[in-house]
């Protein structure tokens, strides 16, 4: 009797620590799945010294969004909820532009080729980052998105929230290099993308 209960416990033993492997084995490729369906997000300092080191590589840069935020902005929330959540958004950010979260009132310094970028108390709502006004070019309205060619000059600044499809347009508009062509009314007209709704 002895005997078989030393079993059925060694079997329930085992049992439990192929389910623990199992269940772990799962949640470790999740997270890994899960991982590849975020957008690769930067902080602007880094996104040009990306772009730096690219060129010292050899390696082509990479165009530059910037998706200007502020923590107490609904919309920026509903945004990153959303349309950055959305599957070929994902793929097509992290395939085609160095992507940037850049918090409008952080309250460091930056430095970009030497010079100082720095937070204004008592300007805007709670204080603003010079970074910010200059990349909106002093129209701050969150959220708002911001578009730079390879070599850092400022394409265009679209303030407020869009929903996939159309941000799945201004987007190829952008990293298509259509923007070079085309005038946006003909291109968005005529644009065919994936995502439906």
């Amino acid at each position: 009797m002895k005997t078989k209960f030393s079993n059925l416990i060694s079997g329930l033993i085992v049992a439990a620590m192929i389910l623990m492997a199992g269940t772990a084995l799962i949640s470790s490729t999740t997270g890994r799945l899960r991982a590849q369906e975020r957008i690769n997000w930067f902080q602007f300092e880094q996104a040009i010294e990306m772009n730096q080191t690219r060129a010292e590589q050899g390696l082509a840069p990479k165009k530059i969004f910037v998706d200007v935020y502020t923590d107490w902005c609904g919309w920026c929330k509903k945004l990153d909820a959303t349309t950055f959540a959305h599957p070929e958004i994902i793929d097509y950010l992290n395939q085609h532009f160095i992507a940037v979260k850049l918090n409008a009132e952080r309250q460091d310094t930056v430095v970009i080729n030497g010079q100082p970028f720095v937070y204004v108390p008592g300007e805007g709502r709670r204080g603003i980052h010079q970074l910010a006004v200059i990349l909106l070019q002093n129209r701050m309205s969150y959220p708002s998105c911001t578009f730079l060619d390879e070599s850092g000059q400022q394409l265009q600044v679209i303030p407020g929230y869009m929903n996939a499809k159309q941000f799945e347009a201004v987007l190829h508009f952008f990293g298509d290099d259509a923007y070079k062509t085309q005038d946006w009314e003909t291109y968005s007209a005529n644009f065919k993308g994936k995502i439906a709704e």
